[in-house]
């Protein structure tokens, strides 16, 4: 083929290539179209999980026509056992850069009130539950983020349900369609239909669409939002509505007809509060974690309780002696011998320093002793961890730090979480003797009573008596795992160290 001819169908070539190239180019700008619209049943489908540093977060990935591309992030599983959480005090504003590891907010979680650490790069563009916010499940959205410091402000009056609702709208009709459904709503009906009201439009079948902030102030307040109009966007409910809908309450009650049992008993129940002789004090995380936890343990672990008593004499003169010849550098209590008695016991007799795990029963290789301690917002059990292989020193120091963060609210979860044994103390509030709840899945829990003065016989003495310093103790044991003899032996070489302290120092 000549160079002429070339040239002349090389038109036609570039023609029939455009051609070829349009289907491709259309399909590709309908997928990023697309992309950018995501429906409701989808959303669910781009959730990705982030693992910061103190717990997991679950981090959505949104995107619609009216918002930029936009994360929201879900309240975070900061514990293996929490299941809900109280919101704190946010340590970030609107508008804040977020670096990665930056605090974000203070989560109150089922032990310990704890920092939440967003592991990415972004911009606070919407808190969605402010401090204050009680028992929000895992994964409830908390805050949006964005990338662009620039999209902050698009989401000034953001919600999820609209964002929800506006991304499940279907498409609007063309201009075609649209006239026909248009003349024929033009025309005058047989009779016309009244307004929907206020309730139907705020919902769809079945759902209410009102604000988060709505949501709660009707919780709090034992409102059926079924009963509030809403005058948002679309009928949706917002914080005025609420409080309109409460100011409202008194006139509508005073307005009852008298026959009307529910409308005279009204005045009465509001009354109550105000002559009550109670306080209703709410629960915090922890105190539900503990109601629960000690519920279950009492009902289905098979306790059984022995009882020993402890001469405390010998403790209490080395005791006295360490702590003089420290000049101050540590002071050792009767606590630390306690915990290293029992951490060396644990080693003689492992039975006991085992946990039950349904289908088998862990024997832990480790005496890692978790020590109660009362805390202004509930019972805490920080671990000391391998106490068998720490001199009384180095356990001394451990449940100081310990014991001083938990009531700071400063423990990490794994310095709460786990162990093989529990050692609860009453003696400094003068109790003599307890019986202790055990602490799952431990086998074992020792309850340490106070130390006092107690006459023995002793026909060495010229009065063939004396008086010892007496410490009780009680074992609650867990008769799947150890049996009677098995504890009895435990508290034998629990007794053995405590009169004889020395053999704790080789």
């Amino acid at each position: 083929m000549s160079a002429a001819s070339r040239t002349a169908q090389l038109p036609r070539l570039l023609s029939r290539a455009a051609k070829l190239a349009t289907p491709a180019t259309a399909r590709l700008a309908a997928i990023r179209a697309s992309s950018r619209h995501i429906s409701t049943a989808r959303i669910a489908g781009r959730a990705t999980a982030r693992l910061p540093a103190a717990g997991s977060v679950r981090v959505r990935q949104y995107s619609s026509a009216r918002y930029p591309d936009h994360q929201v992030v879900g309240m975070p599983a900061l514990s293996p056992t929490m299941t809900q959480g109280n919101v704190g005090q946010w340590q970030k504003s609107v508008g804040d850069k977020i670096e990665p590891g930056d605090v974000l907010v203070e989560i109150e979680t089922d032990k310990a009130q704890m920092d939440f650490e967003f592991q990415e790069e972004g911009y606070l563009a919407k808190i969605l539950a402010p401090t204050g916010t009680k028992d929000l499940p895992i994964d409830s959205p908390v805050a949006i983020i964005v990338e662009d410091q620039a999209d902050v402000a698009a989401f000034a009056e953001f919600s999820l349900d609209a964002a929800k609702s506006e991304a499940a709208k279907p498409e609007a009709p063309s201009p075609a369609a649209a006239a026909p459904k248009a003349a024929a709503q033009s025309e005058p009906s047989a009779a016309a239909a009244p307004a929907p009201s206020a309730a139907a439009a705020a919902t769809s079948g079945d759902r209410i669409f009102a604000s988060p902030l709505a949501k709660t102030l009707a919780k709090e307040k034992g409102i059926d939002l079924a009963q509030v109009k809403g005058t948002g966007p679309r009928g949706r409910i917002v914080k005025a509505d609420i409080e309109g809908f409460v100011a409202a309450a008194p006139a509508k009650a005073a307005a009852a007809p008298a026959p009307a049992a529910p409308a005279a008993k009204a005045p009465k129940a509001a009354a109550a509060p105000a002559a009550a002789g109670f306080t209703d004090v709410p629960l915090t995380n922890m105190r539900k974690v503990i109601a629960t936890r000690l519920t279950e343990a009492k009902s289905t672990i098979p306790h059984y309780y022995l009882t020993q008593n402890i001469a405390m004499d010998n403790v209490n003169k080395l005791r006295a002696s360490l702590n003089t010849a420290a000049n101050g550098a540590y002071k050792l209590s009767v606590n630390d011998f306690v915990i290293k008695a029992a951490a060396s016991a644990l080693r003689d007799v492992p039975e006991v320093n085992s946990s039950w795990q349904g289908e088998f029963i862990r024997q832990h290789h480790h005496a890692d002793i978790a020590v109660a301690a009362a805390t202004p917002a509930g019972l805490i059990t920080p671990i000391v961890k391998t106490c068998d292989a720490k001199g009384l020193r180095a356990i001394s120091s451990d449940v100081r730090d310990l014991v001083t963060r938990a009531r700071a609210n400063k423990l990490k979860p794994e310095e709460f979480q786990g162990g093989s044994f529990t050692i609860s103390n009453l003696g400094m509030f003068g109790i003599t003797s307890f019986s202790a709840i055990i602490n799952p899945p431990h086998a074992a829990i020792l309850s340490v009573g106070t130390t006092e003065q107690k006459l023995v016989l002793d026909e060495s003495c010229e009065k063939g008596f004396r008086a010892i310093e007496n410490m009780s103790v009680q074992l609650s044991a867990d008769h799947r795992v150890v049996d009677g003899a098995t504890g009895a032996q435990f508290l034998k070489a629990f007794k053995g160290y405590l009169e004889n302290p020395l053999t704790l120092l080789l």
